[in-house]
């Protein structure tokens, strides 16, 4: 039928993985989801009139483009491969996208596969928050062969609001690991230096208004003083997470034969912070673990 939506197939229902549902739900697209760990926010999809795929396989079979947010390349390995999983559902022309963040690698290997199967693979990490994942504001870092970017623009247009076709397949999540190698350790660094600042007898105002004052303020700054300064927290990014993504940095540095110090302090500060119990706790809340406080 003309203007017909494509039907999407869903995999990861996480803080964004849920937002994004929504968001597409809100604009009337046909939905499969697959059940995760929690089952809030795929009954939240279901009230909605989304449909529940019992394995990988059959969401696949169900869907036109098939979308996965999940935690690791791991996660997403697990779910394209073996007797139920996306790829033994593939018939030709799907398309299959990973908004996750992946090791590059693994997406190259895994796109090999769908290529196989005559079907489209493409990696889009993002940027922003869930919040931005509900209203379709997310920036989109978007891999693939030109003719696939094209294809998929419509609905990253809904689901975006600042897409970008950053090169061939697997583009995408080398840059999206090189941007949040930067953002965790500007984070831990503006952590470090509140906790710094009350060792000092500083007050964490004064310590933010001259910093900002000059070129150091950045977006990453003010989460991170939101929650340091004013107690409310608007980078809902796991501390585990951020140790996972710096550590794939460094196995990607690795594979091209680099060492990155700077990466490695800051694997160091998350991976002990997560030691001490705080991966599931958020990034901006590094300023509690260098302040010496129980998770």
């Amino acid at each position: 039928m003309a203007g017909q939506k494509p039907s999407i197939g869903f995999i990861g229902l996480g803080l964004m993985g849920s937002a994004m549902v929504q968001r597409l739900l809100d604009l009337n697209y046909p939905m499969t989801v697959l059940a995760n760990r929690s089952r809030t926010n795929v009954e939240a999809a279901l009230a909605r009139g989304a449909k529940e795929a019992a394995t990988a396989k059959e969401l696949a079979q169900n869907a036109d483009i098939i979308m996965l947010c999940v935690d690791t390349s791991a996660s997403v390995e697990a779910r394209m491969g073996g007797d139920d999983g996306v790829i033994a559902g593939l018939t030709p022309g799907k398309l299959v996208i990973d908004f996750g963040t992946s090791l590059p690698g693994s997406t190259l290997e895994i796109g090999a596969r769908i290529e196989a199967a005559e079907c489209v693979y493409m990696d889009a990490p993002l940027a922003k928050t869930p919040d931005e994942g509900r209203t379709g504001h997310l920036t989109i870092m978007a891999a693939g062969r030109p003719e696939h970017f094209e294809r998929a623009r419509p609905v990253l247009d809904d689901l975006g609001a600042i897409i970008f076709h950053v090169g061939p397949l697997g583009a995408g999540h080398t840059l999206k690991l090189i941007n949040n190698f930067f953002a965790m350790t500007s984070a831990c660094a503006m952590s470090e230096a509140f906790a710094m600042a009350d060792k000092a007898g500083l007050e964490r105002q004064m310590l933010y208004d001259v910093m900002s004052a000059g070129a150091l303020k950045s977006g990453m700054m003010t989460y991170i003083k939101n929650y340091a300064i004013d107690h409310r927290i608007e980078l809902a990014f796991s501390i585990a997470n951020g140790g996972k993504d710096v550590g794939y940095f460094t196995r990607m540095a690795e594979q091209f034969g680099r060492r990155s110090d700077v990466a490695a302090g800051t694997a160091a500060a998350l991976t002990q912070a997560k030691a001490e119990g705080w991966g599931d706790r958020l990034i901006p809340e590094m300023v509690d673990f260098f302040a010496g406080k129980k998770p």
